[in-house]
Order: C-alpha cells, then sequence, then structure tokens
C-alpha cells in the first residue's frame, strides 16, 4: 500500500501528475547541472532553423531555478490544475490534454510577440483561469490574509508573482496565460451555449486521441 509522497502523487489525476513530474525533473535537471536554461527555452530561430524541435516542448516545463518564485507557479498550478480535471474534465484525459495542447500552440504562436523564451508559467495560468470561471461564487482564502471571489483570483496571484520575482516580465507572462485561457474557457463554455449549441474539434479531443487516452 503507497504511503507518503508516492501515496500523495498516486491521488493526483494523471495529466497533472505527468506535468508536475516533468516541471519538478526539469528543474532538477538543470540545478544538477545536466542541461542548462539556453538549451531548453524556444524561439522560432532556434526550434525550427536550427531544428531543435524539443524546445516547443520544454520550454513549458521549466518554472526557472528553485526558488521562491518556483515554489509559487508550482504550487497553485498543481493545486488548480488538479481541482479542474478531477470536476470539469473527470474521466475525460484526452479533452484536458487537448485544452493544454492548444493552449500550448497558441502561446508559441505569440511568444514572439512579447519575447517569452519559457511558457510554463503562461500555461500554468490556462487552468487557473479556466477553473476560476467555472466556479465563480467559490471563496477563495489567499495565504489566509484575505478572501476574494474566484474570477478575481487569476488577477491577485498575477499582482503576487509580480511582487515576489521584482520584473513585470513575469506578471506579462501570467497575463498572456490568463488571456489564453479566456480563449479556452469562452470557446469551452460560451461559444456552444451562445453561438452554436454544439462542440467542435476546438472544444473536444479527437477520438483517435480519446482512444489514446483509453477514453472510448
Amino acid at each position: 500500500m503507497p504511503v507518503g509522497i508516492e501515496a500523495w502523487l498516486t491521488q493526483i489525476p494523471p495529466i497533472t501528475r505527468a506535468w508536475l513530474a516533468l516541471s519538478v525533473a526539469t528543474s532538477l535537471a538543470v540545478q544538477c547541472q545536466l542541461v542548462t536554461p539556453l538549451q531548453l527555452y524556444f524561439s522560432f530561430k532556434s526550434a525550427f532553423t536550427n531544428v531543435q524541435p524539443w524546445r516547443m516542448a520544454t520550454t513549458f516545463f521549466y518554472f526557472g531555478s528553485i526558488s521562491l518564485d518556483f515554489v509559487f507557479h508550482l504550487f497553485f498550478f498543481m493545486r488548480y490544475s488538479r481541482m479542474l480535471e478531477e470536476s470539469s474534465f473527470a474521466n475525460r484525459k484526452a479533452d484536458y490534454f487537448w485544452l493544454l495542447l492548444l493552449s500550448s500552440v497558441m502561446l508559441l504562436v505569440m511568444s514572439p510577440l512579447f519575447n517569452l523564451p519559457f511558457l510554463s508559467s503562461s500555461l500554468a495560468f490556462v487552468p487557473i483561469y479556466m477553473w476560476s470561471r467555472r466556479h465563480p461564487s467559490t471563496p477563495i482564502s489567499l495565504f489566509g490574509l484575505f478572501t476574494i471571489s474566484a474570477p478575481y483570483l487569476p488577477l491577485a496571484l498575477v499582482i503576487f508573482s509580480w511582487v515576489i520575482s521584482g520584473t513585470w516580465k513575469a506578471a506579462a507572462g501570467d497575463l498572456i496565460g490568463c488571456a489564453v485561457g479566456h480563449i479556452g474557457w469562452f470557446l469551452r463554455d460560451v461559444w456552444p451555449r451562445e453561438m452554436v449549441g454544439g462542440y467542435s474539434l476546438l472544444t473536444e479531443a479527437p477520438d483517435g486521441l480519446r482512444r489514446l487516452f483509453g477514453d472510448l
């Protein structure tokens, strides 16, 4: 019977668990000097001209060196990604993966416009934003200091990230993640209900992906 850290990990739903494990492993690899951040960041020139396609993935797993900002982003992404996967995407692993994949593509396209070589925190704000919009009446206690309504959570976290990082660029990446999260929420929750009345490839995973994840 699993105990301790093993039991805790097995309780985390699979997509969030894999994302968490890859993120921690990436930062540990940098900390142990097995790789450098220069080998992980994304740019169109490095990924395509220099034929280094792995950068399109590693940019989403490096949250920076182990620090307060690293712990902050990892904790909140894991908490709300887990809650979203357990509620809105329960038994729908393929759909949750599809949401993150489409969000990643949007972030990769937008990254040169904002000069963001690492997109991990931006992607982390997608499930945070979507969870907050799907639970608008839920009160959130931040650090036991004050309570806010769930829709204000992303903005509060952006401000806190700005404070602990001391730079506007960290906040800019988080805000872009919120923007992509808003697009995902609109396509999944607003557009099907008010404009079309059904789902599309932008909201539900293809059947091939569903079979791969065992959702069919």
